[in-house]
Protein backbone atom coordinates (compact mmCIF):
# COMPACT_ATOMS: atom_id res chain seq x y z
CA UNK A 1 0.00 0.00 0.00
CA UNK A 2 1.76 3.56 -0.51
CA UNK A 3 2.07 6.21 1.88
CA UNK A 4 -1.12 8.27 0.48
CA UNK A 5 -3.15 5.23 1.52
CA UNK A 6 -1.59 4.16 4.88
CA UNK A 7 -0.40 8.06 6.41
CA UNK A 8 2.72 7.25 7.02
CA UNK A 9 4.55 8.24 9.98
CA UNK A 10 2.94 11.56 11.47
CA UNK A 11 -0.25 8.86 12.44
CA UNK A 12 2.25 7.29 14.45
CA UNK A 13 4.39 10.22 15.39
CA UNK A 14 1.48 12.84 16.37
CA UNK A 15 -0.65 10.61 18.16
CA UNK A 16 2.08 8.89 20.07
CA UNK A 17 3.39 12.49 21.05
CA UNK A 18 0.23 13.76 21.86
CA UNK A 19 -0.13 10.40 24.44
CA UNK A 20 3.16 11.75 25.82
CA UNK A 21 2.15 14.86 26.37
CA UNK A 22 -1.19 13.94 28.12
CA UNK A 23 -0.01 11.37 30.15
CA UNK A 24 3.03 13.75 31.43
CA UNK A 25 0.02 16.43 32.25
CA UNK A 26 -2.31 13.87 33.96
CA UNK A 27 0.13 12.39 36.15
CA UNK A 28 1.21 16.01 37.20
CA UNK A 29 -2.48 17.50 37.93
CA UNK A 30 -1.99 17.77 41.63
CA UNK A 31 0.89 20.31 40.84
CA UNK A 32 -1.92 22.23 38.44
CA UNK A 33 -4.57 22.32 40.96
CA UNK A 34 -2.91 23.45 43.42
CA UNK A 35 -1.87 26.19 41.05
CA UNK A 36 -5.36 27.02 39.98
CA UNK A 37 -7.72 25.89 42.29
CA UNK A 38 -5.39 25.92 45.57
CA UNK A 39 -7.94 24.29 48.73
CA UNK A 40 -8.93 26.40 50.93
CA UNK A 41 -8.83 23.33 53.87
CA UNK A 42 -5.38 22.89 54.85
CA UNK A 43 -5.52 19.47 55.13
CA UNK A 44 -6.51 18.96 51.88
CA UNK A 45 -4.01 21.24 51.00
CA UNK A 46 -1.21 19.20 52.85
CA UNK A 47 -2.40 16.04 50.83
CA UNK A 48 -2.08 17.37 47.74
CA UNK A 49 1.37 18.61 48.08
CA UNK A 50 2.76 15.52 48.93
CA UNK A 51 0.87 14.08 46.82
CA UNK A 52 2.82 16.08 44.42
CA UNK A 53 6.04 14.90 45.88
CA UNK A 54 5.98 11.63 46.36
CA UNK A 55 4.36 11.03 42.46
CA UNK A 56 6.07 13.97 40.64
CA UNK A 57 8.68 12.83 38.26
CA UNK A 58 10.91 16.10 38.96
CA UNK A 59 9.30 17.34 42.30
CA UNK A 60 12.48 19.58 43.14
CA UNK A 61 12.72 21.25 39.76
CA UNK A 62 10.65 23.88 40.82
CA UNK A 63 7.75 25.50 39.61
CA UNK A 64 6.83 28.64 37.46
CA UNK A 65 5.80 31.78 38.15
CA UNK A 66 6.32 30.77 41.95
CA UNK A 67 3.26 27.99 41.74
CA UNK A 68 3.96 23.75 41.61
CA UNK A 69 3.96 22.62 37.91
CA UNK A 70 7.43 23.21 36.71
CA UNK A 71 8.47 24.11 32.70
CA UNK A 72 8.09 20.58 31.60
CA UNK A 73 4.49 20.28 32.90
CA UNK A 74 3.69 23.72 31.12
CA UNK A 75 5.63 22.74 27.89
CA UNK A 76 3.41 19.43 27.50
CA UNK A 77 0.25 21.10 28.60
CA UNK A 78 0.99 23.27 25.64
CA UNK A 79 1.52 20.96 23.54
CA UNK A 80 -1.26 18.56 23.81
CA UNK A 81 -3.75 21.10 21.54
CA UNK A 82 -0.94 21.14 19.29
CA UNK A 83 -0.41 17.68 18.50
CA UNK A 84 -4.16 16.86 18.32
CA UNK A 85 -4.33 19.74 15.89
CA UNK A 86 -1.57 18.20 13.51
CA UNK A 87 -2.78 14.80 14.18
CA UNK A 88 -6.22 15.44 13.29
CA UNK A 89 -5.15 17.56 10.16
CA UNK A 90 -3.05 14.74 9.14
CA UNK A 91 -5.50 11.49 9.24
CA UNK A 92 -5.71 9.48 6.68
CA UNK A 93 -9.05 7.31 6.29
CA UNK A 94 -8.09 3.69 6.36
CA UNK A 95 -10.20 1.89 3.31
CA UNK A 96 -12.19 -0.32 5.99
CA UNK A 97 -12.84 2.94 7.87
CA UNK A 98 -16.31 4.68 7.44
CA UNK A 99 -16.17 6.61 3.99
CA UNK A 100 -18.40 9.26 3.85
CA UNK A 101 -16.47 11.55 6.85
CA UNK A 102 -16.56 14.71 7.16
CA UNK A 103 -13.99 17.60 8.21
CA UNK A 104 -15.49 17.56 12.10
CA UNK A 105 -14.93 13.49 12.06
CA UNK A 106 -10.82 13.92 12.40
CA UNK A 107 -11.07 14.38 15.84
CA UNK A 108 -12.91 11.17 16.30
CA UNK A 109 -10.55 9.49 13.97
CA UNK A 110 -7.19 11.03 16.04
CA UNK A 111 -8.55 9.84 18.61
CA UNK A 112 -9.06 6.53 17.18
CA UNK A 113 -5.35 6.74 16.39
CA UNK A 114 -4.07 7.57 19.56
CA UNK A 115 -6.46 4.50 20.95
CA UNK A 116 -4.24 2.46 18.59
CA UNK A 117 -1.19 3.81 20.27
CA UNK A 118 -2.60 3.28 24.11
CA UNK A 119 -2.85 -0.86 22.98
CA UNK A 120 -0.30 -1.07 21.63
CA UNK A 121 1.28 0.89 25.50
CA UNK A 122 -0.68 -1.78 27.31
CA UNK A 123 0.66 -4.94 25.31
CA UNK A 124 4.24 -3.74 26.09
CA UNK A 125 3.58 -3.13 29.59
CA UNK A 126 1.81 -6.51 29.84
CA UNK A 127 5.21 -8.60 28.08
CA UNK A 128 7.42 -6.17 29.86
CA UNK A 129 5.64 -7.56 33.35
CA UNK A 130 5.57 -11.07 32.04
CA UNK A 131 9.66 -11.02 31.41
CA UNK A 132 9.87 -9.67 34.88
CA UNK A 133 7.73 -12.01 36.48
CA UNK A 134 9.33 -15.10 34.96
CA UNK A 135 12.38 -14.57 33.39
CA UNK A 136 13.82 -12.47 35.90
CA UNK A 137 11.86 -13.58 38.92
CA UNK A 138 10.92 -10.17 39.77
CA UNK A 139 8.11 -8.61 39.52
CA UNK A 140 6.84 -5.43 39.02
CA UNK A 141 4.22 -3.52 41.97
CA UNK A 142 3.18 -0.79 38.97
CA UNK A 143 2.19 -3.18 35.52
CA UNK A 144 -0.86 -4.61 36.70
CA UNK A 145 -2.79 -1.23 37.91
CA UNK A 146 -1.06 0.87 34.61
CA UNK A 147 -2.22 -1.54 32.48
CA UNK A 148 -5.93 -1.85 34.23
CA UNK A 149 -5.55 2.08 33.62
CA UNK A 150 -4.89 2.42 30.28
CA UNK A 151 -7.03 0.03 29.40
CA UNK A 152 -10.02 2.28 30.92
CA UNK A 153 -8.99 4.79 28.31
CA UNK A 154 -8.97 2.81 25.80
CA UNK A 155 -12.76 0.98 26.43
CA UNK A 156 -13.95 4.96 26.78
CA UNK A 157 -11.81 6.53 23.97
CA UNK A 158 -13.34 3.24 21.68
CA UNK A 159 -16.57 4.16 22.46
CA UNK A 160 -16.28 7.96 20.91
CA UNK A 161 -14.31 6.43 17.84
CA UNK A 162 -16.98 3.47 17.38
CA UNK A 163 -19.74 6.42 17.32
CA UNK A 164 -17.85 8.22 14.63
CA UNK A 165 -17.39 4.73 12.85
CA UNK A 166 -21.50 3.85 12.78
CA UNK A 167 -20.01 0.78 14.17
CA UNK A 168 -21.77 0.45 17.75
CA UNK A 169 -24.56 -2.17 18.14
CA UNK A 170 -27.93 -1.45 16.54
CA UNK A 171 -31.07 -3.10 16.28
CA UNK A 172 -32.63 -2.73 12.95
CA UNK A 173 -35.67 -4.59 12.69
CA UNK A 174 -37.98 -2.15 12.72
CA UNK A 175 -35.44 0.51 11.06
CA UNK A 176 -35.24 -1.17 8.44
CA UNK A 177 -39.10 -1.69 7.09
CA UNK A 178 -40.42 1.80 8.16
CA UNK A 179 -40.16 4.35 4.93
CA UNK A 180 -37.58 7.04 5.01
CA UNK A 181 -39.71 9.76 6.93
CA UNK A 182 -40.33 7.56 10.18
CA UNK A 183 -36.36 6.41 9.93
CA UNK A 184 -35.26 10.16 9.95
CA UNK A 185 -37.97 10.33 13.08
CA UNK A 186 -36.06 7.30 14.55
CA UNK A 187 -32.82 8.67 13.99
CA UNK A 188 -33.54 12.74 15.91
CA UNK A 189 -35.45 10.41 18.53
CA UNK A 190 -32.42 7.94 19.19
CA UNK A 191 -30.11 11.12 19.23
CA UNK A 192 -32.06 13.29 21.44
CA UNK A 193 -31.98 10.05 24.22
CA UNK A 194 -27.89 9.67 23.86
CA UNK A 195 -28.06 13.92 24.38
CA UNK A 196 -30.59 13.68 27.28
CA UNK A 197 -28.51 10.84 28.97
CA UNK A 198 -25.58 12.15 28.89
CA UNK A 199 -26.53 15.80 29.92
CA UNK A 200 -28.34 14.20 32.61
CA UNK A 201 -25.52 11.96 34.11
CA UNK A 202 -23.37 14.99 33.54
CA UNK A 203 -25.59 17.32 35.99
CA UNK A 204 -25.97 14.37 38.47
CA UNK A 205 -22.59 13.51 39.00
CA UNK A 206 -20.76 16.65 38.37
CA UNK A 207 -19.97 17.18 42.19
CA UNK A 208 -19.08 13.63 42.89
CA UNK A 209 -16.99 13.00 39.94
CA UNK A 210 -14.88 16.85 39.93
CA UNK A 211 -15.17 17.24 43.51
CA UNK A 212 -15.09 13.90 45.50
CA UNK A 213 -12.58 12.37 43.08
CA UNK A 214 -10.50 14.56 40.43
CA UNK A 215 -10.18 17.36 42.74
CA UNK A 216 -9.28 15.55 45.93
CA UNK A 217 -6.98 13.66 43.43
CA UNK A 218 -8.43 10.38 44.99
CA UNK A 219 -5.80 7.00 44.27
CA UNK A 220 -6.39 3.76 43.71
CA UNK A 221 -4.71 2.44 47.18
CA UNK A 222 -2.31 0.05 45.93
CA UNK A 223 1.43 -0.43 46.11
CA UNK A 224 2.00 1.99 42.56
CA UNK A 225 -1.43 3.59 43.72
CA UNK A 226 -2.47 5.46 40.44
CA UNK A 227 -5.07 7.98 40.35
CA UNK A 228 -7.50 5.47 38.32
CA UNK A 229 -10.26 7.31 40.41
CA UNK A 230 -9.62 10.95 39.95
CA UNK A 231 -9.20 10.14 35.97
CA UNK A 232 -11.06 7.77 34.97
CA UNK A 233 -14.42 9.24 35.96
CA UNK A 234 -14.22 12.14 34.74
CA UNK A 235 -12.95 10.75 31.76
CA UNK A 236 -16.42 9.00 31.22
CA UNK A 237 -18.22 12.16 31.21
CA UNK A 238 -16.03 14.08 29.28
CA UNK A 239 -16.28 11.11 26.84
CA UNK A 240 -20.04 10.66 27.01
CA UNK A 241 -20.24 14.54 26.34
CA UNK A 242 -17.97 13.91 22.93
CA UNK A 243 -20.19 10.92 22.02
CA UNK A 244 -23.27 13.44 22.48
CA UNK A 245 -21.67 15.38 20.17
CA UNK A 246 -20.52 12.96 17.35
CA UNK A 247 -24.03 11.68 17.22
CA UNK A 248 -25.75 15.45 16.36
CA UNK A 249 -22.55 15.10 14.08
CA UNK A 250 -23.70 12.04 12.43
CA UNK A 251 -27.17 13.04 12.28
CA UNK A 252 -26.40 16.25 10.18
CA UNK A 253 -23.83 14.43 7.98
CA UNK A 254 -25.97 11.25 7.28
CA UNK A 255 -29.37 13.51 7.46
CA UNK A 256 -29.88 13.35 3.43
CA UNK A 257 -27.93 10.30 2.55
CA UNK A 258 -29.52 7.04 0.82
CA UNK A 259 -31.37 4.84 3.47
CA UNK A 260 -29.00 1.70 3.86
CA UNK A 261 -30.56 -1.67 4.93
CA UNK A 262 -29.07 -4.32 7.38
CA UNK A 263 -29.38 -7.96 6.35
CA UNK A 264 -28.73 -10.75 8.77
CA UNK A 265 -28.36 -12.79 6.23
CA UNK A 266 -26.60 -12.11 3.57
CA UNK A 267 -22.19 -11.93 3.49
CA UNK A 268 -21.44 -8.07 2.83
CA UNK A 269 -19.03 -8.70 0.14
CA UNK A 270 -18.00 -4.83 0.38
CA UNK A 271 -16.79 -5.21 3.70
CA UNK A 272 -15.00 -8.41 3.11
CA UNK A 273 -13.30 -6.57 0.07
CA UNK A 274 -12.38 -3.31 2.27
CA UNK A 275 -10.74 -5.85 5.08
CA UNK A 276 -9.15 -7.34 1.52
CA UNK A 277 -7.73 -3.97 0.77
CA UNK A 278 -6.45 -2.82 4.39
CA UNK A 279 -4.10 -5.76 4.66
CA UNK A 280 -3.05 -6.10 1.14
CA UNK A 281 -4.95 -9.11 -0.29
CA UNK A 282 -6.33 -8.80 -3.70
Amino acid sequence: MSDAQTGGLKEWIYPSAFLICAGWVVWHIPAFILDWFRPESESLFLQISELHMRKGVLPNLGGLFGGFANVIDWVALILIPVFAYLGSRSVVVAPMEFERWRRWDRFALFIGRATMMMILAMTCVMLFEVFMRYAVEKPTKWANELTLWIAGFVFLCSGFYAMQQRCHIRISILYDVVPRPIRKLFDVLSTLMIVTFSVGLVFGSYKQVFINKLYRWEMFGTAFDPPIPATIQPMILIILMLISVQAIANLIADWHLDPEFYSHDEIDEDEIAAIKRSIGVE
